[in-house]
């Protein structure tokens, strides 16, 4: 039989299974090369991270407090860090309620003794037996071993922490404050956070400024562009009556002229306006946003 030239030409089947397969697997290490789609990371407190093709976007979140392990403000925080799985958090507070310490440690040796506890809806976590700036430096070096938090929240803490004012409850005996500035003065930047006193503690308005916060520096935590010279501390009304006011970002009150009390009530109905300082724009209804010197009351001198 003779062939006909312009006939189309059949591959053998082996042939045409190897092409193929060449051509699958080449189309395999296009799609393999282009994609530069980050992962966002594990869920929250299961320590997640990002995924090799791209930059790590989990944020390491240490949550401390100085009411304890079991109190309400710290549970209530975690459990809302918790719920963004870009959030990995470990929680090392103090065993039982060290409020009003400030930025004390214990002196060393003995070593500070820490047992596993949970939070109150039963998040993982570390009880130590010492003061709120114990509970960080315990955790920075023994449930860090590779790499440090990114930011130390500290709080939510029941009852204000506003002012520098001799002779009340300030901000500088304050072991919410003392725990962040502790942090700071280790080299990771802190936040504090303090819900005011009132017959119901409005813990939900407090959470929802903590992840206001941290969502707002999320970016500049990752980077390593947060400063250490000072820590952020928020104060939040609890309204007996009327809505808070708003948020005003000032500093640190050091007179207290209109006599308030100090861990007293705050008037979430005024209307006066021009407020200078925290003192007396939180007892006027407003959340205060305040630096506080990592080292005032020489809390990076003495820990050095």
């Amino acid at each position: 039989m003779t062939s006909n030239p312009d006939a189309p030409r059949v591959m053998p089947s082996s042939i045409q299974l190897l092409l193929l397969l060449a051509v699958g697997l080449a189309a395999y290490g296009c799609s393999s090369s282009d994609d530069t789609t980050p992962s966002t990371g594990g869920s929250g407190g299961m320590g997640g991270s990002g995924g090799s093709g791209g930059a790590d976007t989990t944020l390491r979140i240490l949550v401390t407090n100085d009411d304890g392990v079991m109190a309400p403000g710290i549970d209530a925080v975690v459990e809302a860090l918790r719920t963004n799985p870009e959030n990995e958090l470990v929680v090392s507070a103090p065993a039982m309620n060290r409020s009003g310490s400030g930025d004390s440690t214990t002196m060393t040796p003995p070593p500070l003794d820490a047992t596993s506890a949970t939070t109150a809806s039963g998040f993982p976590a570390t009880a130590v037996d010492g003061f709120p700036a114990d509970s960080v430096l315990y955790a920075l070096e023994n449930l860090y071993p590779d790499e440090p938090p990114h930011v130390v929240v500290s709080g939510i803490n029941e009852g204000q922490n506003v002012g520098d004012v001799l002779g009340g409850l300030l901000s500088q005996i304050s072991g919410t404050v003392g725990a962040a500035k502790t942090a700071a003065c280790s080299g990771v930047p802190a936040l504090a956070a303090s819900q005011g006193d009132a017959e119901t503690v409005d813990y939900p308005s407090g959470v929802a400024e903590v992840l206001a916060w941290v969502e707002a520096n999320r970016a500049a935590l990752l980077g390593g562009e947060v400063g250490l010279e000072s820590i952020t501390s928020i104060n939040i009304p609890s309204c007996d009556t009327g809505e808070i006011r708003g948020r005003l970002e000032v500093p640190l009150g050091t007179e207290n002229p209109n006599e308030y009390v100090l861990n007293g009530p705050q008037d979430c109905e005024s209307t006066v306006e021009d407020l200078p300082n925290d003192v007396e724009a939180f007892f006027n209804g407003y959340t205060t946003e305040t630096p506080v010197p990592s080292n005032s009351s020489n809390t990076c001198d003495n820990l050095n």
